[in-house]
C-alpha cells in the first residue's frame, strides 16, 4: 500500500493580520488607477497566481498574487516569520517569480500592466530569520518596458534573475536580459523582440491550417529549464498547438505542430474544424522542461494538449526530446478517465514522474505517472495514473444539516458548532461571509437591529450575535398566539442561507493554483487560500477510502470490515446517531454489569433489529457466521484502529535531536489535519465494530470478555481523540493575554504603513485552530507525515487501553494536559468518560477549581485525601499520581497533600478553603514537622475572612512565638479598619498586650488624627478598659498635640478646635482618676525637638534618672495642671471667636491669654474675664484698671452707659 492523499491548511489561520505592507511606486507618468474587480473575479484575499521556492537556506517560501494582482505576498511556510506584502501600482500580468541569489538575497520579479518590470530584493538573515529584521533593508527597482504593444495581454515568464520572457498574442517573444551583480550594479534591462516567422513558416501559411486563423499564433504557455541553469533556451506553445523552440540569441529555430487529441461530437455554435483546434486564449501551464543525468545533452519537453469535450480523458501529455535544434516526439501519455471535463491547472516533472494538478469542480486532484526516463532510448513507457485527492469530509448541505439537527441541542447551537468546526471553513471565509451578510441586512428597509452595528472581539462572537438577528417572533393576527413554528422555520432558513454563503466562499478558496516541491521530494499543492501536501495514506485512511467503494476489493483479513461497512450503510442516519449516543452513555456510566448484559439491555431499549430490513439482517448474520475465526478478524480490526507506523529512528533523526529543526505553524497545521483525518477513519472503523456488537447482542455472551472490554476501551480512546480534534482552540477558558504596548505600537505603525487604518473597525481574524493543533505544538519530533502524526497519536496512549473500567496513565495525563492548556470544557467532557480513579478524581478536582466550582473542588479534594498516607493506592494509581502531582512526597502523607491543596486554593484566591485545608494539614502534621507556614496561612486567612475570634484563637494556639507577635498587629489593624473595636477589646491577648499597644500607638502617632478609624481613641479605650489611666491620658494628649499641629489657618481652626478640646478633656478626665500627686504623663520628644523650647509654655524637663529608665528620646513631664491650662486657653479661644467671628480674619486669630482677658474686659464681661484670668493665671492689673475706668464713667454720667 503506497497510496497518497492531500492534506491542507488555511493560510488565514497561520498568519492572521500579521503581514507588513510595502508600497511600490512607479516612475511612469499618467498611470490610471486600477479598475474595480468584477463580481466574477475571486475575493480580494484569494490568490490568483502562486509560486513555490524551496532551498536549504530559506526553506519553503510561497509567493501569491492577491487583490486581483495588485498585491504580492511572500510567505515563509517553514518558519514563523510574518509575511511581506508589496502593493503594486498596477495589476500583475502573470504569476510573479522568486529566486535565491548567493544565499543572501531573495529576488521577486513581477511585471505590471503599467508596463513596469519590478525587481524586489529582500535581504535575508542567518539561520531561519529570513527577513525578520530586514524590513528597512528591502529595496526595489523598476524597469519601464520600451516595447509596450501587446504586453498587457501577453504572458510573462521569468526564467531567472537575469532573464524575463514575454509571449505576445501575435506569436512574438520579447526577451529581457540584464547582468545583475548586486545593489551597486547597473540593473539595466535590454529588450530583444523575436518573431516566430521564418522561411518555412511563411510557406506553411499557405496551408489550410493557417488560413484565416491569425489568432492561432498567440502564445499561451512558456517554459524554460528550472533556475539556476546555463540553458537559456525557451519553448512556447501557441493556440494552434504549435510548439516552438527559441534560442536566447537567435530566436525561433524549430517548431512542431502537436496533433489534437481525439474528441467526439461537434462543438457548440457550429464552429469550423480549425476553430475547434484552437486552445483557450488564457495563459496556461501546458509546458515543462527537464533534463536527466543519464543523457545530459538531451533536453526534454512535456506539453499537455487539453481536450475538454472528450468523454475519455482530459487531454494528452506529449513528451518531446530537443537535440541539435530539432524536436522529436518520445511518447504520449493520455490522461486518465478521472479527468474527463476537468481543467489542468498545473503540472510538474519531479525526477521521473509527472504530477498533474486538476481542478475538479473547484477541488484539487493530483494524478501521478512514472516514466522510464533513463531508458527512453529503449522505448517510452509510463505507469498508469494514480489518483490522489482529499479524504472525504462532510459538506454542510441542507441534507447534512438535517441529520446534524437530530443530535440533542438547540438549533442555533448546532449550526454554530458546524461552521466553527476546525477545518470546515477558514477564518477568512467566516469573516467575509459575515461581512456580506451584515451588508445585506443593513440594506434592508426598516430600523436596523443593534447587533449589526456592535463591535465584536472575535468572528465567532460576531456570527453568533448577528445571524438570525433580523428574524422576529410574531403573533397570529386572529388568535394572538405566538407563531413559534414560523419563527423557527425563518431562523433555520436564515442560518442555512448564511452557511450556503460560507460554502460558496470556501469553494472559491479551495480552487487549485499550482504545484511545487520541498524537502525530501514532498509535493506541495497551492490553492487560493490553502496550502497542502501530498502525503501517504495510513492503513485506516486507506481502508476508509476503499470501503466507501461499492463492492470494495479488500484483502481477506479485512473482509469483516467490508461486511460491517455495508451493514452500517443500510442503517439510516437516525439509527446510527441513536447507536452512537447509547454507546457514549454506556461509556459515561460506571460499568456495574457485564458487557453482554449491558448490550442486551440497550438493544432491547433501542429496538435495533426492528429498524433493519429482514433480508439484510439475515444476509449479515450469515456472513458473520461464515467467518471461521471471528475473534481473530475482530482483533485485526482493532489493530487497524490502534496501530501506528512508527518509523525506525535514523541517524538523521538523532542529529535532529541534538539540533532540533525549526517548527512552523504550517507543518503543525498539516500534522493536525492528518491526525483529524486518520482519527475520523479509525472512529468509523470502531463504529462498525460497535454496530456488530449491537447486532449480535444475543450471541456475544459466549465471546472472550477481554475482547469485548478491549473494543469498548478502544472505542472510548478513539472517541476522545475525535472529540478533541473537532473542538476549536478558540473555546479555551484561559484568560486572554493582554496585548503589550510594543505590539500595539507595531500594529498602529503597520496599519498606517498599509494605509488601512479602517481595518480597526472590523473584527480581527482569529485562527480557528483545533485543540489537537495546540497539543501537537507541545510535542517534539520532525514534521514528516505520516510519521509525525503517528508518533503523536502513539504518544497519547489513548488507544492502548484494554478495559473501560480503568483510567490509564495516558488518559489521565491527556486530561491533565487539556486542563493545563486551558481547554476546560474539553477536559471536563473527557473526564466524564473515565471511571473515578484517584488520578482522574485529582484532575477533576483541579478542573473544578479552574472553572470556579470551588465547593465541588474542595469536596473532591477532601474525599481524595483519605487515600493518602495509608498506602491504599495500587501501583498503577501511584504511577498516575506521580505523573500529575507536582511532587512525589505528596503520596506519603495526608499532611503534604492537604498542604498542596491549600496552596492550590491560595493561587485561586479562595481564602476560605485555603484556610480550611491548612487547618487540616496542621491537624495531621507528623511530630517535628515545621507548620509555621500553615499557621501563618490559617491566621492571615481567618483575619481576611473577618473571622476574628477564630483568628485570635489560632494566634493564641500557635506554638511559634515570633509568628504570634507578627500576626497580632495585622489582626489589630484589620479589626480596627472593620469597625470591630468592641470585639477587639474583649480579647485578652495574654502575653501579647504590649504588641497590641505598640501597634495601636504606632498608628496613632503616624496616621492623620482626622481620619477613621481613630487609632488614638481606640488606644485610649484599650488603656481605659485595662485601668491604665496614665497611658490613656497620654494617648489623648498626644492626639490634642497632633491636632494643634494641623491647625494652620482659620478654616482648620474652626473644624479642629472642638476635636482638640475634646482630647484635652479626655486626658484631664483620665489623669483625674490617678492620685493627684502622681497626675502626670511623660511626653516623648523627637531628637530634633529635644533642645527646642516649647512654643506654648515652659515644660519641666528635669526628670530624675533614678525614677525613669532613660529611653531613646528625650521626654517632657506633663502635669495635670499643664493639661488643664491648655484646655482652659483653648476653651477661651473658642469662646471668644464664637462671640466675635471677625477675629478669624486676623492673622493672629489664636489670641494669647492676656489678650483674651483684655477683650472680655473691653466688652464689659468682667465676671467671665476674671474667671478666665484666674484659670489661666493672667495678671489682672489691666482688667481692674479697665473696670475702674468704667466705674468712674458710670458715676459721672450713668445715662451714657445706657
Amino acid at each position: 500500500m503506497d497510496t497518497t492523499f492531500l492534506v491542507a491548511s488555511q493560510l488565514s489561520s497561520l498568519f492572521p493580520g500579521q503581514s507588513t505592507s510595502i508600497p511600490l511606486q512607479t516612475s511612469r507618468q499618467g498611470v490610471p488607477l486600477p479598475t474595480t474587480p468584477g463580481e466574477s473575479e475571486p475575493p480580494a484575499e484569494h490568490a490568483t497566481h502562486s509560486t513555490i521556492l524551496n532551498t536549504e537556506v530559506t526553506g519553503t517560501i510561497l509567493v501569491r498574487a492577491l487583490h486581483g494582482g495588485l498585491i504580492i505576498e511572500v510567505v515563509s511556510l517553514s518558519t514563523e516569520v510574518p509575511p511581506l506584502r508589496f502593493i503594486l501600482p498596477g495589476r500583475l500580468i502573470s504569476s510573479p517569480a522568486i529566486f535565491l541569489w548567493e544565499s543572501s538575497e531573495l529576488h521577486v520579479l513581477a511585471a505590471a500592466d503599467t508596463g513596469s518590470l519590478f525587481r524586489i530584493v529582500i535581504p535575508i538573515g542567518t539561520g531561519r530569520e529570513l527577513w525578520q529584521n530586514q524590513g528597512a533593508n528591502i529595496w526595489h527597482r523598476e524597469h519601464l518596458l520600451k516595447n509596450m504593444e501587446g504586453v498587457q495581454e501577453g504572458l510573462v515568464h521569468v526564467q531567472g534573475i537575469h532573464s524575463v520572457l514575454i509571449g505576445l498574442r501575435n506569436g512574438s517573444l520579447l526577451r529581457l536580459e540584464n547582468d545583475y551583480g548586486g545593489e551597486d550594479s547597473n540593473d539595466e534591462w535590454t529588450e530583444t523582440a523575436f518573431q516566430h516567422g521564418s522561411f518555412l513558416s511563411s510557406l506553411t501559411s499557405f496551408l489550410p491550417l493557417g488560413s484565416g486563423n491569425s489568432e492561432g499564433v498567440g502564445i499561451i504557455s512558456v517554459a524554460t529549464h528550472s533556475w539556476p541553469t546555463d540553458i537559456g533556451h525557451a519553448w512556447t506553445l501557441s493556440r494552434d498547438r504549435t510548439l516552438r523552440f527559441w534560442k536566447a540569441k537567435i530566436g525561433c529555430v524549430a517548431s512542431k505542430v502537436l496533433p489534437p487529441s481525439k474528441e467526439s461530437g461537434s462543438s457548440p455554435g457550429g464552429s469550423t474544424y480549425s476553430d475547434r483546434l484552437l486552445l483557450d486564449a488564457a495563459p496556461q501551464t501546458l509546458l515543462r522542461v527537464f533534463t536527466t543525468p543519464v543523457r545530459e545533452d538531451h533536453i526534454y519537453v512535456v506539453s499537455f494538449i487539453p481536450t475538454i469535450s472528450s468523454p475519455s480523458s482530459g487531454g494528452t501529455f506529449h513528451v518531446l526530446d530537443t537535440l541539435a535544434d530539432q524536436m522529436y516526439e518520445v511518447g504520449r501519455i493520455e490522461a486518465s478517465s478521472n479527468t474527463v471535463h476537468f481543467h489542468l491547472q498545473d503540472f510538474i516533472v519531479a525526477g521521473n514522474a509527472i504530477l498533474a494538478l486538476w481542478d475538479r469542480q473547484g477541488q484539487s486532484m493530483v494524478e501521478k505517472t512514472v516514466m522510464n526516463v533513463e531508458r527512453f532510448h529503449e522505448g517510452f513507457r509510463a505507469t498508469p495514473w494514480s489518483l490522489s485527492c482529499y479524504a472525504p469530509e462532510p459538506e454542510l448541505t441542507p441534507a447534512y444539516l438535517e441529520e446534524h439537527l437530530l443530535s440533542p441541542g438547540s438549533m442555533t447551537e448546532k449550526f454554530f458548532e458546524a461552521i466553527m468546526r476546525p477545518g470546515m471553513f477558514s477564518a477568512l471565509t467566516l469573516r467575509m461571509a459575515i461581512d456580506q451578510y451584515t451588508d445585506v441586512c443593513l440594506s434592508m428597509p426598516g430600523p436596523n437591529p443593534p447587533q449589526l452595528t456592535t463591535a465584536y472581539a472575535t468572528t465567532g462572537e460576531q456570527i453568533a450575535a448577528i445571524v438570525g438577528c433580523t428574524v422576529s417572533l410574531h403573533r397570529d393576527p386572529h388568535t394572538g398566539a405566538y407563531q413559534y413554528a414560523n419563527y423557527w422555520n425563518a431562523l433555520k432558513r436564515d442560518w442555512e442561507g448564511f452557511i450556503a454563503r460560507c460554502r460558496e466562499i470556501e469553494r472559491s478558496a479551495r480552487r487549485p493554483l499550482a504545484l511545487g516541491t520541498q524537502d525530501q521530494n514532498e509535493i506541495v499543492v497551492v490553492e487560493r487560500e490553502r496550502v497542502g501536501l501530498l502525503v501517504r495514506e495510513d492503513l485506516a485512511i486507506y481502508l476508509q477510502r476503499l470501503l466507501a467503494i461499492p463492492s470494495p476489493p479488500v484483502d481477506s483479513q479485512y473482509e469483516l470490515l467490508g461486511v460491517l461497512w455495508y451493514l452500517k450503510g443500510t442503517l439510516g442516519p437516525e439509527v446510527l446517531l441513536n447507536l452512537e449516543n447509547r454507546m457514549m452513555d454506556i461509556i459515561r456510566q460506571e460499568i456495574s454489569f457485564t458487557i453482554p448484559e449491558i448490550l442486551r439491555d440497550q438493544t432491547d431499549r433501542f429496538n435495533f433489529r426492528e429498524e433493519m430490513d429482514p433480508g439484510i439482517m439475515q444476509w449479515a448474520m450469515g456472513k458473520l457466521h461464515s467467518f471461521e475465526n471471528l475473534d481473530f478478524a475482530t482483533r485485526t480490526a482493532l489493530d487497524v484502529i490502534g496501530g501506528f507506523d512508527v518509523e525506525v529512528k535514523r541517524e538523521e533523526d538523532e542529529v535532529e535531536l541534538l539540533l532540533p529543526p525549526p517548527h512552523s505553524d504550517w507543518s503543525q497545521a498539516l500534522t493536525t489535519a492528518y491526525i483529524s483525518k486518520t482519527v475520523d477513519a479509525r472512529y468509523d472503523i470502531a463504529l462498525v465494530l460497535v454496530t456488530m456488537l449491537f447486532f449480535m447482542s444475543e450471541e456475544i455472551s459466549e465471546w472472550d470478555p477481554t475482547l469485548l472490554s478491549e473494543i469498548f476501551a478502544v472505542f472510548r480512546g478513539i472517541a476522545m481523540l475525535r472529540y478533541v480534534s473537532r473542538q476549536s482552540a478558540l473555546h479555551t477558558s484561559s484568560v486572554p493575554t493582554p496585548i503589550s504596548d510594543s505590539l500595539a505600537a507595531d500594529d498602529v505603525i503597520s496599519r498606517m504603513r498599509n494605509m488601512n487604518v479602517s481595518r480597526g473597525n472590523k473584527t480581527l481574524l482569529s485562527p480557528n485552530y483545533s485543540v489537537i493543533h495546540r497539543l501537537v505544538a507541545q510535542s517534539d519530533g520532525n514534521d514528516i507525515l505520516p510519521g509525525a502524526a503517528h508518533r503523536y497519536l502513539d504518544a497519547t496512549g489513548l488507544l492502548q487501553s484494554i478495559s473501560p473500567g480503568n483510567a490509564t496513565q495516558y488518559e489521565v495525563v491527556f486530561c491533565e494536559t487539556l486542563r493545563l492548556l486551558g481547554f476546560y470544557d474539553a477536559s471536563r467532557e473527557i473526564l466524564s468518560w473515565l471511571p473515578r480513579t484517584p488520578g482522574a478524581s485529582y484532575v477533576q478536582a483541579r478542573l473544578w477549581l479552574n472553572m470556579g466550582r470551588v465547593d465541588d473542588a474542595a469536596y473532591s479534594f477532601e474525599k481524595l485525601a483519605g487515600s493518602f498516607g495509608g498506602h491504599l493506592f495500587s501501583v498503577e494509581d501511584q504511577e498516575i499520581l506521580v505523573k500529575i502531582l507536582p511532587a512525589t512526597e505528596l503520596l506519603d502523607s495526608q499532611h503534604f497533600f492537604y498542604t498542596h491543596v491549600s496552596n492550590l486554593f491560595k493561587v485561586a484566591l479562595r481564602v476560605n478553603y485555603e484556610v480550611s485545608f491548612a487547618q487540616l494539614a496542621i491537624s495531621v502534621a507528623p511530630p517535628g514537622a515545621d507548620t509555621s507556614s500553615l499557621w501563618s496561612t490559617a491566621i492571615h486567612g481567618l483575619t481576611e475572612l473577618a473571622l476574628y475570634e477564630d483568628a485570635y484563637t489560632s494566634i493564641m494556639a500557635t506554638p511559634y512565638e515570633n509568628l504570634r507577635r507578627e500576626c497580632v498587629s495585622e489582626l489589630t489593624y484589620r479589626m480596627c479598619d472593620d469597625k470591630s473595636v468592641e470585639t477587639l477589646m474583649t480579647f485578652n491577648f495574654a502575653g501579647l498586650a504590649d504588641e497590641v499597644e505598640e501597634a495601636l500607638a504606632f498608628k496613632a502617632r503616624n496616621i492623620d488624627p482626622r481620619v477613621q478609624p481613630s487609632y488614638s481613641r481606640i488606644l485610649y479605650t484599650w488603656f481605659i478598659r485595662r485601668g491604665d489611666y496614665r497611658n490613656a491620658a497620654l494617648a489623648m494628649y498626644q492626639r490634642a498635640i497632633r491636632l494643634q499641629d494641623l491647625i494652620t489657618d482659620p478654616t482648620s481652626f474652626a473644624s479642629l478646635a472642638e476635636m482638640q478640646l475634646e482630647a484635652y478633656s479626655l486626658a484631664i478626665n483620665s489623669l483625674s482618676l490617678i492620685d493627684l500627686k502622681n497626675a502626670w504623663v511623660l511626653l516623648p520628644l523627637p531628637a530634633d525637638q529635644a533642645h527646642e523650647p516649647h512654643k506654648r509654655r515652659k515644660l519641666t524637663r528635669q526628670v530624675p534618672e533614678n525614677k525613669f529608665t532613660p529611653g531613646r528620646f528625650d521626654t517632657d513631664l506633663i502635669h495635670l495642671a499643664d493639661i488643664q491650662n491648655d484646655y482652659a486657653l483653648l476653651a477661651a479661644q473658642i469662646d471668644i471667636i464664637q462671640r466675635d467671628p471677625t477675629i478669624l480674619s486676623s492673622p493672629e486669630y489664636m489670641l494669647p491669654a492676656s489678650m483674651i482677658v483684655l477683650r472680655l474686659a473691653q466688652r464689659n464681661r468682667f465676671n467671665l474675664a476674671m474667671a478666665t484670668a484666674r484659670s489661666l493665671s493672667v495678671d489682672m492689673t489691666d482688667l481692674f484698671n479697665h473696670l475702674t475706668a468704667q466705674c468712674l464713667r458710670l458715676s459721672r454720667n450713668p445715662d451714657a452707659i445706657m
